[in-house]
């Protein structure tokens, strides 16, 4: 006879920890993270986003050189010789041969480089968690990024947080196709349980539901 839902969250209540989380949370979980003493892997180049804080340096030409220009909401950049370029979702590589071209203008043969002071990125290029947490926040994506990472970032889990019952979003294969897996928080950050630890990917959305207990 199927449970009515009173009598459903009675019998989760019931069971051992491990099963609770099974009856909260569904979905396919990710492999763990792996730890290595291998040297870091550089993750995709790095996508210039709104609010990014940038420098342009022009080689012996430091009048035309800019520093701390930060990119405009609007996704452009302003500098001597450059109105409204469009900096946003091009890698620093990009801009300055963007730039470059530009100078060739009024300069011969202009030597460009892009620094990125401050990081925001791009959303496709940023890893968002929501829900209870004392610190909601977006952070730029790095190489070799963890879940635990991100959770240290933003404080932890909040105090009434269901932590095995949260989930994280991914876009996925060429349609991008949106798809969602379980993740163990409160295992993770509450027992050390290492194998609840799972890597990020740039875009990924972590989800954090408070207790209905």
């Amino acid at each position: 006879m199927k449970m009515s839902p009173p009598l459903s969250r009675i019998a989760c209540i019931a069971l051992s920890p491990f099963a609770l989380a099974a009856c909260t949370a569904g979905g396919p979980e990710l492999p763990p993270a792996t730890y290595s003493s291998a040297p870091e892997a550089p993750s995709e180049a790095y996508i210039i986003g709104p609010l990014d804080e940038i420098t342009v340096h022009v080689w012996r030409n430091p009048e035309l050189s800019a520093e701390k220009i930060q990119v405009r909401p609007d996704g452009r950049i302003t500098m001597p010789l450059v109105r409204d370029m469009t900096a946003v979702g091009k890698t620093p590589t990009q801009l300055q041969t963007d730039i470059s071209a530009e100078l060739e203008q009024y300069i011969e043969q202009p030597i460009v480089s892009v620094i990125v002071n401050e990081f925001v990125s791009t959303f496709e290029q940023q890893i968002r968690i929501v829900g209870s947490t004392d610190q909601p926040a977006s952070l730029p994506f790095r190489a070799n990024m963890t879940v635990l990472d991100a959770m240290i970032a933003v404080g932890g889990l909040g105090e009434f947080a269901a932590g095995n019952s949260a989930k994280l979003l991914r876009y996925e294969g060429p349609d991008r196709a949106q798809k969602e897996y379980r993740l163990r928080l409160s295992d993770l950050l509450k027992r050390g349980d290492s194998s609840a630890n799972v890597m990020l990917k740039p875009g990924d959305v972590i989800i954090i539901p408070e207790s209905r207990f």
